[in-house]
């Protein structure tokens, strides 16, 4: 594994982290989860990223994480770096959503007592609600930080102008922002470019505004929900997320356009003797402000092969040329 600095800070985190969005529930497999956990952690893997919705059913990711750190790897505890969020829907009620104060307070106790952990490396506010003053959230987190439930705090897709908010106040309470976390891929770069390829605005770059305010960056969804797999290329697998009907990708989403650039990037993957995946990891991974980039697996033979990605990260000059031409354009982008 090859591990990178965390921004200004002295963590360090692996190239590539495990996230427990999907597959880690409770309508999965728990001896699968359990092996792909294992099997992560002994590949040098000691980032996890997790939420206290994700499942389904939610909440049921981080009661299964527990389980498994407390039977296979409580020893381990001081190597690994832990990761969760609030933010979204999770209870009843309106407390169980957005990023008040009281939802950040509940969510951490809740999410810590799932994980049986005393404490999280880091904790998220997993999103700006657009409703609740950035003020009152930033000072949830450093209350958090402050009572020993969180090493360190992060924010996850602020757009750019709370995102410099929520830096400076963290900044000036002495509880910097370690990580920032925006999805990024061939087929999404508004967070990188700030805004659609042919129209960049680096003023509303997610990635500058945390480059200069000293946080790591970390990506998500880096295959476009596996649109940069090669998996639709010849239609929709019958036993695919979007033939279950995910909430986060949807058939309409598998657009001709898409699927012909994707077909086109993995005829440069062959070339390079990687797989569309592995690329398409390395191509997030080439940003230098990138700390890390989220997997996620459904089994030890996928995550093996996306941690194959780190034995090519390098890209000519010609295959930038060649895949530039291939992913600017804006009917790609999400």
């Amino acid at each position: 594994m090859i591990y990178k600095y965390c921004g200004h800070s002295g963590v360090q985190l692996p190239l590539l982290s495990l996230g427990l969005w999907h597959n880690f529930g409770s309508v999965d497999d728990f001896d699968t989860a359990s092996q792909m956990i294992l099997h992560a952690f002994d590949k040098g893997i000691c980032h996890f990223d997790l939420a206290n919705n994700y499942g389904p059913e939610p909440g049921s990711a981080e009661t299964n994480f527990g389980r498994i750190l407390h039977d296979s790897l409580a020893a381990h505890r001081d190597e690994m770096f832990i990761a969760s969020k609030a933010g979204h829907d999770m209870w009843p009620g309106v407390y169980g959503t957005g990023s008040s104060r009281k939802n950040l307070m509940a969510s951490i106790d809740q999410s810590l007592r799932r994980c049986r952990l005393e404490y999280f490396d880091v904790f998220y506010s997993h999103r700006y609600d657009g409703v609740t003053p950035v003020e009152e959230t930033m000072q949830a987190l450093i209350d958090i930080v402050r009572q020993g439930k969180a090493l360190y705090v992060g924010i996850s897709k602020y757009p750019a102008d709370k995102q410099q908010q929520a830096y400076d106040i963290l900044r000036e309470a002495h509880v910097p922002c370690l990580l920032s976390q925006y999805r990024c891929s061939m087929f999404d770069r508004k967070a990188q470019l700030g805004g659609l390829p042919t129209r960049e605005d680096p003023s509303k770059s997610n990635f500058r505004i945390a480059a200069a305010g000293g946080s790591g960056i970390i990506c998500f969804s880096p295959l476009a929900q596996g649109l940069l797999t090669g998996k639709y290329d010849n239609g929709i697998p019958a036993g695919s997320r979007i033939a279950k009907a995910s909430a986060f990708l949807h058939t309409s989403d598998v657009t001709p356009e898409r699927i012909e650039a994707a077909r086109a990037l993995g005829e440069i993957a062959r070339r390079r003797g990687q797989s569309m995946a592995q690329m398409a990891l390395a191509w997030v991974l080439s940003d230098e402000r990138v700390t890390s980039c989220i997997i996620g697996t459904s089994s030890v033979a996928q995550m093996d092969n996306n941690l194959q990605a780190l034995d090519n990260l390098q890209f000519t000059d010609e295959e930038k040329q060649q895949i530039n031409e291939i992913i600017y354009k804006p009917e790609l982008s999400f």
